[in-house]
């Protein structure tokens, strides 16, 4: 009788796993065609490309603590959304706002086979009153109409269980609300609504110490980044209690980042291994974390090599990711608790040199253009390509520096403990 029942189940559940494979299945046929009346983008000139990335870079032009409003018209949608997506394969994308709504069609080439040249999407995007962010009101593959709930959720799950989630986070997240005009959307968001309240006062601290380590520089030989860390944060452990642990760090990495990154050219540029662009990697990686989060820091690393892989760019560098990594688990554990904050404060005035805070990276593959990256490593989510980032994160992780004691653990452990299961009380 149970073997009866087993077979039963085994019958069930290989029933609806088939449908709903077939379903599936469906849905994805429905959107292939041999032909689309969406034309393909013509090859985009250079001022097309220049014009789409500036249009695409104006949400980092915002000035923090104010409230930023980004405005594009049809042209500007239509443009950078072409752009983005014929970097990765012949398509086209078009956008209409009509009547408070977003229409969007896109249409993608297939590689050469004998189903079909084309896969067909379009969808709508609009908001009811009182609603802050627009959601899907149509979506159809092909011609096969779907319910708007149902996109919506298949969305959603998407992103949120895929590596889209980390970017889609940064995109989202600072967004207030998004209007929809006539011929217009306006993006309205807090610019410092994914950062920690800086302390001007702290941080100039900081920067007049970091003018006195400058002014004592032998300019015979190389700054290196140790050399700003560990003065400052020397000064961090001296000014900080364990209430202000966190807000002395963030104000710190800021300060020194400020140096190193600095867009005018700093007196002496910082070094890490014999190279400038580590130092800044490392110090660009430590502040975005320290004043966001590390999946926002990492998840920008990656895209910046992935573009320095395009023709043009440096190349794809595990190197420089490597210091992104280093940088971003030293802002992490700056700011993780007042306790490890404390901590960081401590061990980096006591370091020796750079190598106390970021591995060798000297014998990580680098200026791979976009053909050697794929034939080595497909993609960012391929096996081969997460055994090396894990590879480069064991090294970091047995850095003394970046190693959580057990009583570290055990407080932070007990804080989220307890504030579980006040979330639960109340």
């Amino acid at each position: 009788m149970c073997h009866a029942y087993v077979r039963i189940f085994v019958y069930v559940f290989a029933g609806v796993f088939g449908l709903a494979f077939l379903l599936v299945l469906f849905v994805f046929v429905s959107g292939l065609s041999s032909e689309t009346n969406q034309p393909l983008q013509k090859i985009l000139t250079p001022e097309h490309i220049a014009q789409a990335k500036q249009i695409l870079h104006e949400g980092t032009k915002i000035k923090p603590d104010e409230l930023a409003t980004i405005t594009l018209t049809e042209a500007d949608l239509n443009l950078a959304g072409n752009y983005l997506l014929n970097r990765y394969r012949q398509s086209a994308i078009h956008v209409e706002l009509v009547n408070q709504k977003l229409r969007c069609t896109f249409a993608l080439k297939l590689p050469s086979n004998f189903v079909a040249n084309y896969f067909n999407v379009s969808f709508r995007l609009g908001s009811e009153a009182g609603e802050t962010l627009p959601r899907i009101t149509k979506f159809k593959i092909g011609k096969l109409l779907l319910p708007a709930k149902l996109a919506n959720w298949m969305m959603h799950a998407l992103i949120r269980y895929s590596f889209l989630n980390d970017y889609f986070i940064l995109a989202t997240t600072p967004i207030q609300r998004v209007e929809i005009a006539a011929d217009t959307l306006t993006i309205f968001y807090e610019s410092n609504s994914l950062s920690r309240t800086v302390n001007a006062e702290s941080r100039a601290v900081y920067q007049q110490k970091l003018t006195e380590v400058i002014a004592q520089h032998d300019p015979k030989w190389r700054l290196s980044l140790a050399e700003l860390l560990k003065p400052v944060f020397e000064l961090a452990y001296q000014r900080a209690t364990l209430e202000t642990a966190i807000q002395e760090n963030h104000s710190a990495i800021l300060a020194i980042n400020d140096y190193v990154n600095s867009v005018n050219n700093p007196q002496y540029a910082a070094f890490l291994y014999k190279r400038t662009d580590l130092a800044k990697h490392f110090m660009g990686a430590a502040a975005l974390t320290a004043s966001t989060n590390s999946r926002v820091a990492n998840a920008l690393g990656e895209v910046k090599e992935l573009s320095d892989s395009k023709a043009g760019g440096s190349g794809f560098s595990f190197v420089d990711l490597a210091a992104d990594k280093a940088g971003s688990r030293f802002g992490e554990l700056a700011v993780l608790s007042p306790e490890s904050a404390r901590r960081i404060q401590k061990l980096t005035s006591k370091i020796k040199d750079y190598t106390d805070f970021m591995p060798d990276p000297s014998d990580l593959p680098e200026h791979m253009d976009e053909t050697e990256f794929k034939r080595l490593f497909e993609s960012t989510q391929s096996p081969a390509y997460l055994a090396l980032a894990a590879k480069i994160d064991q090294r970091i992780a047995q850095l003394p520096l970046y190693q959580i004691t057990t009583m570290n653990l055990a407080i932070m452990t007990a804080l989220l403990t307890f504030t579980f299961m006040g979330e639960i009380l109340i």
